[in-house]
């Protein structure tokens, strides 16, 4: 078997768009990767695949571990960001043709599944609801009672953790984006107590809505440095968060915060390949390690999660794409140890669950492990390019 061609897409999909890796064969088997990204490198990262695919044309795509590291090396001058997003986006599609010339699932690549549900919580809660409201067909979040009934809603549909953002309520409420996004003072990333307060109370309604038995988790992104951090987990610290989440560059600054914070930290989401998680694991900086499975490949990742566990580490990824990619996000976790929880967007765009041949299917809280060759599921070409 050969690669003989390499095809991608994109669409739009609410606050982001949904990017995607189709890679042939000459025995007619394809394999399916998610290769989203936002924050305006989605162009840039379909061109990195694009330039690659001359190399790949005439290789056997079975030939996973060869084949990424070949790549690595023609790379490795200009190692991280796009350019690993676009070695990872081809090796989970060529995991994806391995299992399906086989006819098992790929997470049987990967040592076999250790359990055939896998406990998710509601991402980006409140949060979508607010930005992106007019894709939603569902109502925007305005006010505390909004928060307080959605906290009901989360409840309702047995989901026993959720994850919200920096929502900021006022006469105009937006989500603080100032790690991300430009604008007059946004490149101090300080926090003001109007913030502070404004989080607390966000964080308060939640509690009080979901009651004590389910879990809150508080994304801060990159949005502080070291000082606003530390002043936001003091201001959280009565609401029992499950974790505190925070992105950062410097793993002694977040040991620094995680020895100040009195509830767990995660962080980590952003980083590319094992040599970047080392020092986090080294410094025993985080609580909860995410892995961007999307941004790492699936086979790279599993790695991450096996030296995790040897530091007493439990995993989380970081699954903010389409259904493919929370099918992708499942057959990881299905083979790892150290599984904590996996994110999962609730609120999304209506036609969803249409890319796919096979959707994620949701019990009460949690995915069922996908089952069929490959990722479980094909993608609908037809329906993404409708939404172009």
């Amino acid at each position: 078997m050969k690669i003989t061609s390499l095809e991608t897409f994109t669409c739009q999909a609410g606050w982001r768009p949904w990017s995607f890796l189709k890679i042939l064969t000459d025995e007619g088997i394809a394999g399916y990767s998610d290769c989203t990204d936002f924050h305006g490198s989605t162009k840039a990262l379909i061109a990195v695949i694009q330039q690659l695919s001359d190399i790949l044309i005439g290789r056997n795509p079975t030939a996973i571990e060869s084949i990424y590291w070949d790549l690595f090396r023609i790379t490795r001058q200009s190692t991280g960001g796009v350019i690993h997003k676009a070695l990872a986006a081809i090796e989970n599609a060529l995991l994806d043709i391995k299992a399906r010339a086989l006819g098992i699932p790929v997470y049987e690549l990967l040592g076999g599944p250790v359990r055939d549900r896998i406990h998710l919580y509601w991402s980006h809660c409140g949060t979508t609801r607010l930005r992106s409201s007019e894709y939603l067909e569902k109502s925007s979040i305005q006010t505390l009672e909004d928060i307080a009934a959605l906290g009901k809603e989360v409840e309702d549909a047995g989901f026993t953790a959720l994850k919200t953002n920096l929502i900021i309520l006022g006469k105009k409420p937006f989500v603080l984006m100032q790690g991300f996004k430009g604008g007059i003072g946004s490149a101090d990333r300080n926090i003001s107590r109007k913030i502070l307060h404004s989080v607390e109370s966000l964080i308060s309604t939640f509690r009080d809505s979901v009651g004590q038995d389910i879990d809150i988790i508080l994304d801060t992104n990159m949005h502080f440095r070291s000082d606003g951090n530390s002043e936001l987990a003091k201001i959280v610290a009565p609401y029992n968060l499950c974790w505190l989440e925070v992105d950062t560059r410097q793993p002694k600054a977040l040991r620094k915060l995680s020895d100040r914070a009195p509830m767990p930290l995660a962080s980590c989401e952003t980083l590319q390949g094992l040599r970047e998680y080392i020092p986090y694991f080294e410094e025993h900086a985080v609580d909860v390690c995410i892995i961007d499975v999307h941004w790492n490949g699936v086979w790279q990742s599993k790695k991450i999660a096996d030296l995790a566990e040897t530091y007493e580490i439990n995993v989380a990824p970081h699954n903010h794409g389409s259904p493919l990619a929370s099918l992708i996000t499942a057959h990881f976790c299905a083979s790892i140890s150290n599984l904590k929880i996996m994110e999962y967007d609730v609120d999304d765009v209506p036609w969803r669950d249409e890319i796919v041949t096979n959707p994620p299917i949701i019990e009460g809280g949690y995915m069922i492990v996908p089952k069929g060759p490959g990722w479980g599921a094909e993608l609908d070409e037809k329906v993404v390019l409708s939404h172009y």
